[in-house]
């Protein structure tokens, strides 16, 4: 098994508004690349809605590296959602991505290391998550000419049937995923990100609205709106929010569906993951090997796509492990944005507490640790997040793995049975197998890969997961069509007015 650390809990620490920051060597040292994105020491405002505003505590950013402060953000409110919503539907919707895309395209080094110094990814994934939004972007642009309705067969003569698509007013957006979605259906979007990545959401919001201007559009389409749990429960709550996306833990997101369907509201929840990959006999060992490492320590395992779990066929678990063991103890645990770093810190100093609990869980369900496991509190690294990549044997969970040939169907059924169900992968080289694994009898996940990792996903296809992970699709494939209200349209041009089923009523 390998333990996934934890998804990032938000830590907000407030402090007075007449506070002094006296240690920003981070703000001194990168100048150069907040400055770029127009951000500040002190004076980042952290709401937008047309204008640059903040009403709520201010809220220090920090660099996970050393857990120095970056610098202060003036967050919002609930009464700051009351002017953010914006319901006009967006013309020439397609310039505005393409605007958008060439935005972030000329900005994609400095907010590629601005998510880097705020989140502690090491600097090929902060490049790789700016990347992302662009490539949502450039889909977005193609769907603005593709999307379609239906023509649909009249049994009434001299009748036609249609399908219309219309966008729902607002959505509380994930950027970016959703954003680009939502606004290329024509929504206006609201964006809450985590209290401790608010940094990054002054930059990309500054760099969207700024798009939506030089086309004369309403730059209040992208608000923003900082803040703690008393603003995400209230956009949780309003009526206004026609669609909200959520991010999170499985816990919140069901307190979240309750309160959004109380109200008839639509939600896309993208929720746990507890990911599992299968290592059957006939794969590709070494390509087996690479993936599960990038996958399960690739983002110091805090993406929700990343591998949790294996399942290892007798026969090469012994070599399959010695590998790991080997691969871990080579990546470099460092300063993301130091070169040859493979593995940054994690995001709080609450994710390590997780880390550690999570380990003290393992061992006292009989399981061991193979290798790391370890919290690195001393050299260049202490005052920093940073844990040790770390792999362990869980006798509970993986007992048919260690000390018996499993059949595919025990490996289907050892996948399919958590909570959760976003993505999983299984390498082998047997077609049989792998149509198994994709049909009706195989995995049950949204997600579902054959030799390639659990994480990765490609925009093009529908992102998301089933069961506790809360079944809404975010983007890709026919997504788009959870953003818009569908009309089934009748037109007659008879004349006269005949009746559906035969029905003649005098």
């Amino acid at each position: 098994m390998i333990s996934r650390l934890l998804r990032n809990r938000t830590i907000v620490q407030t402090i007075s508004r007449t506070s002094t920051i006296r240690c920003l060597s981070t703000f001194e040292k990168h100048r150069t690349v907040f400055e770029s994105l127009g951000l500040d020491k002190t004076n980042n405002k952290g709401v937008f809605d047309g204008e640059w505003k903040g009403s709520g505590d201010i809220v220090p950013s920090y660099n996970p590296v050393n857990n120095e402060i970056i610098a202060e953000v003036i967050t919002g409110t609930p009464d700051d959602l009351n002017t953010a919503f914006e319901k006009l539907p967006a013309p020439k919707r397609g310039h505005v991505m393409l605007t958008m895309r060439n935005a972030l395209v000329e900005n994609l080094q400095p907010l590629g290391k601005l998510v880097s110094l705020e989140m502690g990814k090491i600097l090929p994934e902060g490049i790789g998550e700016v990347q992302e939004y662009i490539d949502i972007l450039e889909y977005a642009l193609g769907l603005s000419r593709t999307m379609q309705g239906a023509i649909i067969p009249s049994e009434r003569p001299g009748h036609a049937m249609l399908e219309t698509w219309n966008p729902l007013g607002t959505v509380v957006a994930v950027y970016g995923w959703n954003c680009a979605i939502a606004l290329i259906t024509g929504n206006g979007t609201i964006w809450k990100p985590a209290p401790t990545t608010s940094l990054v959401s002054i930059a990309i919001t500054r760099i969207i609205a700024k798009a939506l201007k030089d086309h004369d559009m309403p730059t209040s389409l992208c608000a923003l709106v900082t803040g703690g749990t008393d603003v995400g429960q209230s956009m949780v709550q309003d009526k206004r929010a026609h669609v909200l996306s959520f991010t999170g833990s499985t816990e919140v997101g069901r307190q979240v569906g309750k309160v959004v369907q109380g109200r008839f509201g639509k939600s896309i929840l993208e929720l746990g993951g507890n990911n599992a990959i299968i290592v059957t006999d006939d794969c590709d060992l070494d390509l087996a090997a690479r993936a599960i490492l990038f996958a399960a320590v690739g983002t110091a395992g805090q993406r929700c796509t990343t591998t949790r779990r294996l399942i290892v066929q007798e026969t090469v678990y012994d070599t399959l492990v010695e590998r790991l063991k080997k691969a871990y103890k080579q990546v470099k645990v460092g300063d993301p944005l130091d070169e040859g770093v493979l593995c940054g810190p994690l995001h709080t100093k609450q994710a390590v507490e997780s880390y550690k609990k999570a380990l003290e869980q393992v061992k006292a369900e009989g399981g061991e640790i193979i290798t790391g496991g370890r919290v690195i509190e001393d050299g260049p690294l202490k005052n920093g997040n940073f844990v040790e990549p770390t792999m362990t044997r869980v006798r509970p969970d993986m007992n048919v793995v260690q000390h018996e040939a499993f059949t595919l169907d025990e490996a289907i059924a050892i996948n399919n049975n958590v909570a959760q169900g976003l993505s999983s992968s299984i390498f082998t080289s047997n077609p049989s197998t792998i149509f198994k694994w994709i049909g009706p009898s195989g995995s049950d996940c949204g997600i579902i890969n054959v030799n390639i990792p659990t994480n990765g996903a490609e925009i093009g296809g529908a992102f998301g997961g089933e069961k506790e992970t809360g079944g809404g699709r975010e983007s890709g494939s026919d997504s788009w069509k959870q953003y818009c209200r569908r009309g089934t349209c009748t037109i007659n041009y008879s004349g006269a007015l005949p009746l559906a089923q035969g029905i003649n009523f005098g």
